[in-house]
């Protein structure tokens, strides 16, 4: 829309500053209202993206049950805010697309609490606290002792994660997976399909531990990268992030998040550890 003019009369002035008034006014568009909470109370359903696959934040377990840590922390959210939950499984592009399309509340998959992730969506408190590993070959490291080792090697993962692109800016071959389990990962890096996966220590660390029969382990001493991790709303959803947000606090106060932290993780990786790691920056 064009701007009005400033008239050349004096006189004018009064009434083109009007005229301009109305005609911001009416081209303006109107605030959208957030209907965000809402809709999950009316609906009295809380609908929540998430992987199945990455153990033990979201997995299935021998009962066939989605658990997981973020599984069932979104599961404690949903029964204090006193509607069902429902989850839809994704690869990690997909559970981002899932938000955007408006098919899922929230995403609940370990998601970094990144700068680059606030710029495109809302961020909840953390629900948990680590740093970043590598895992490789028991038999010879993968021929890797530093990050710097990573050139020319495969690096196993998601496309379009941060961990992929760490991997990618040291000249590492990026070999990409789908929504794929533990158990074919780790199995690639011990037959030599691939070389080494980057992740968040403490999932690599369950995994390892759950899949002691495949010969892979994670690099000692080289841990880099603190992070915090937590669920992604759409950008303008705040008021369902403030209420889940306040449900989290509620549970931490209360010993909850810790409980869930110490049965998927053996420690309570609920709260900020004073280890001193190093941050790495991608290229």
């Amino acid at each position: 829309m064009k701007q009005v003019r400033k008239g050349k009369i004096v006189a004018m002035v009064g009434f083109l500053g009007l005229f301009a008034g109305v005609l911001l006014s009416a081209c303006s568009k109107p605030t959208e209202e957030d209907t965000s909470l809402s809709k999950v109370e009316e609906a009295k359903t809380l609908v929540v993206a998430t992987s199945g696959t990455l153990y033990p934040s979201s997995y299935y377990n021998d009962e066939n049950e989605l658990v997981g840590y973020d599984v069932d922390v979104a599961k404690e959210v949903a029964k204090r805010l006193g509607v069902e939950i429902t989850f839809k499984e994704y690869n990690v592009d997909g559970q981002v697309s899932s938000l955007t399309r408006g098919e899922s509340d929230f995403a609940a998959n370990d998601f970094g609490l990144t700068d680059e992730r606030a710029e495109k969506f809302s961020l909840s408190t953390p629900i948990k606290y680590s740093f970043d590993s590598m895992i490789v070959r028991k038999s010879d490291d993968s021929g890797i002792a530093s990050l710097e080792d990573l050139d020319g090697k495969k690096a196993a993962g998601e496309p379009n994660t941060s961990y992929m692109r760490l991997a990618e800016s040291y000249g590492a071959e990026l070999v990409t997976y789908d929504n794929a389990t533990n158990d074919q990962y780790l199995t690639d890096v011990a037959n030599g399909r691939t070389d080494v996966i980057l992740n968040d220590y403490y999932l690599q660390k369950m995994a390892v531990a759950a899949l002691p029969d495949i010969p892979v382990k994670i690099l000692e001493d080289v841990y880099f990268n603190p992070n915090e991790t937590g669920f992604l709303f759409v950008k303008d959803h705040q008021a369902l992030q403030e209420k889940v947000d306040a449900v989290l606090a509620e549970m931490k106060e209360e010993g909850r998040l810790k409980e869930l932290a110490e049965t998927y993780f053996q420690t309570d990786i609920s709260v900020k550890s004073d280890q001193a790691i190093q941050t790495v920056e991608t290229d």
